[in-house]
């Protein structure tokens, strides 16, 4: 678990382009800058690691493309201290960022390969989230309920009710909607049943799975 002088020019490299495309927030730079995604990935890509793409993490899914994280994460506008709920851990990586942002994290994963070792791996890098869940992420996490925003990592045919309504007042769900294509949605909570809904370009994502045994 090595992270040499070599990779952290790379990710200087990375934090620049995110820069060129438009990520403004400096917190979000730093941790991408900071956190060695070359170690959330299998070995045969390592050389891609700070490559502005996403790539296959096994179990049919993938770690996303760094703008993708970057632009997720700038649109929760996190403060240190917020409780976020992820939908999606996959590699694990996008935990660690919204970690070294502050925000006490609870994450949902659907596939059991990665849940497994994804639980196992963000501890030793010194990333800890608050709870990590083996679950379906469209129901949320009711029993932690509300969250000052609500992060989805895979597409979703429509938007779960359940993470709505499990969005504090004035709480955000950033969420790609969409089947093949997905659109970048931002939910904020102004009411009990009033949400004002933002879309923000075209992304791809692998689907988000529901009720698979």
């Amino acid at each position: 678990m090595e992270d040499t002088f070599k990779h952290r020019g790379l990710r200087k490299k990375l934090v620049n382009t995110l820069k060129i495309k438009g990520i403004t927030d400096t917190n979000v730079l730093q941790a991408i800058g900071k956190i060695p995604r070359h170690l959330f990935m299998d070995s045969g890509f390592l050389d891609h690691a700070y490559q502005d793409k996403a790539f296959p993490i096994g179990a049919e899914q993938t770690i996303s493309q760094p703008y993708t994280v970057a632009f997720q994460t700038q649109l929760l506008q996190v403060t240190k201290g917020d409780k976020i709920l992820e939908i999606g851990t996959g590699s694990g990586y996008q935990t660690a960022v919204l970690c070294d942002l502050g925000a006490k994290v609870f994450s949902i994963e659907r596939q059991q390969e990665l849940f497994k070792k994804t639980s196992k791996f963000l501890p030793k890098l010194g990333y800890f989230a608050k709870k990590l869940i083996f679950g379906d992420g469209y129901k949320g996490l009711e029993n932690e309920a509300p969250f000052n925003s609500i992060i989805v990592t895979a597409g979703a045919p429509f938007v779960p009710k359940p993470l709505l309504l499990q969005l504090k007042i004035g709480g955000r769900l950033v969420i790609p909607v969409g089947n093949e294509l997905q659109i970048m949605t931002l939910f904020t909570r102004k009411g009990d049943k009033e949400f004002e809904k933002q879309e923000l370009g075209e992304f791809r994502f692998v689907p988000l799975l529901q009720n698979k045994n």
